[in-house]
């Protein structure tokens, strides 16, 4: 059950592999939105805050791409998958708590969990975003595949979801992005 909070008009559930882009495109449509219609919202965020205190880590550390954050990761991950599979709504009830914008861009979707409880919460208003990229393009982002990583649940758990509605490509063609959040901003607009 959703906790107390404005009910959202569209909930946009962003999955991609790790390089792929999330982070990069749900900034620029913050940007493009602004705060005052939207809130970016992290499922990762709350975990790594709970995951640092409980190990004695530095919670602003974990937040950035560092070295530090991937020498913790897999742990995280073993971790975070025992808290959902205690409650599989733990981490998406915390970030939302408090929301007030019409549109929430949830970067971080990774499990068929969250999306169930996403749309269990907030039904027809939550829509599934996929952020592609080819391995090329992520290899030149800095991606270098890790056991136990690029191939657990937080990276393939929905490779095979295959019911998104949108898809958006972001292998560096600026151009082809921005066609593409374009008609994303203007579906947001229509629903505002």
């Amino acid at each position: 059950m959703a906790p107390q909070t404005c009910s959202p008009r569209l909930v946009l559930l962003f999955s991609g592999k790790r390089k792929s882009g999330k982070d990069f495109v749900t900034e620029a449509l913050h940007s493009r939105l602004g705060a005052d219609v939207c809130a970016v919202l992290r499922l990762s965020g709350p975990l790594k805050e709970q995951y640092a205190q409980e190990h004695g880590l530095d919670f602003q550390r974990l937040l950035d791409a560092s070295t530090y954050k991937e020498a913790y990761r897999k742990d995280m991950i073993r971790w975070g998958e025992e808290k959902r599979q205690a409650d599989p709504g733990f981490f998406c009830r915390k970030i939302v708590e408090g929301v007030s914008q019409p549109v929430w861009l949830v970067s971080d979707t990774r499990r068929v969990s969250d999306i169930q409880w996403f749309r269990e919460a907030y039904g027809a208003s939550a829509q599934m975003v996929r952020v592609v990229a080819s391995e090329q393009s992520r290899q030149q982002r800095g991606w270098v595949f890790m056991t136990g990583v690029d191939d657990a649940e937080s990276e393939c758990g929905l490779d095979n979801f295959g019911d998104f509605d949108w898809v958006i490509e972001n292998h560096g063609d600026e151009q082809c992005l921005e066609e593409q959040l374009g008609s994303l901003i203007e579906f947001v607009h229509s629903r505002l």
